[in-house]
């Protein structure tokens, strides 16, 4: 028996990176997962052939919806309520992909997609798991180290993930008399395709000399911290920002 046996979980952005790895993590633990992704359907299947089988019984389910597309997110939430037997855990983690762009370079097309993706999504997705989810259920949104240690050229995602911080602060007000914990996990920098694909060699050899661990983060180590916030273990944490970076404040 793990530790989400019976429970129902939504994950957005499921496919890749640390979404994939926080879904395979709840669902080895028995957990029912809804994920979304917006392009291939055939990762998603890897997903949940990889999620299928434990010992835990839990399995993973990827419906392709794009949380760029207006209406997105609440079709996500409804295609929850009819494959899940209840919400108990929602993780917010799908991000806008994009190039860093100066601020005077940013166009309103740019800043308008993030903020759908990043922020209005995620305040959609709480505000149905505000209606829905059961009592003592657990919301963790991911943010990020930027927000405390901005990188030019992010200007759209930096604000879009100080929003989510700040709804999840408010969120933990309002529902911890339910029992309902709301935590925000700021990963560092995490060995994923996208990081590799976006930061040269040598930058990421710099991100590791100075981290107290002396390594990349990596996706299982954000769904670990994800798996302790989501379980028995989190009832007395809400309300946090916590930053999962291997010591880099």
């Amino acid at each position: 028996m793990g530790q989400f046996n019976g429970k129902g979980a939504v994950v957005t952005g499921g496919t890749r990176g640390i979404g994939r790895g926080i879904v395979e993590r709840l669902a080895a633990e028995g957990a029912t997962v809804l994920f979304n992704y917006a392009r291939s359907a055939e990762a998603a299947a890897d997903v949940e052939r990889a999620a299928a089988g434990g010992a835990a019984g839990g399995k993973a389910y990827g419906v392709r919806i794009d949380l760029a597309r207006q209406g997105a997110a609440g079709e996500l939430m409804a295609a929850a309520d009819e494959v899940l037997d209840g919400l108990d855990i929602l993780v917010n983690n799908a991000a806008a992909e994009f190039a860093p762009t100066p601020l005077a370079d940013t166009d309103e097309e740019l800043y308008d997609t993030v903020m759908t993706v990043n922020a209005r999504s995620t305040f959609l997705t709480m505000r149905h798991a505000a209606r829905t989810m059961r009592d003592n259920g657990r919301i963790i949104n991911i943010s990020t180290l930027n927000t405390t240690r901005p990188a030019p050229g992010n200007a759209p995602y930096v604000a879009s993930k100080g929003a989510v911080e700040q709804l999840t602060k408010v969120a933990a007000v309002e529902l911890g008399p339910r029992g309902i914990t709301v935590n925000a996990v700021c990963p560092g920098a995490t060995d994923t395709d996208l990081l590799r694909g976006t930061n040269p060699a040598d930058a990421l050899e710099q991100v590791v000399r100075i981290t107290p661990l002396g390594r990349l983060g990596q996706p299982d180590d954000i769904a670990a911290v994800v798996a302790m916030l989501a379980g028995p273990d989190g009832r007395w944490l809400t309300g946090q920002i916590i930053h999962a970076t291997g010591g880099i404040g």
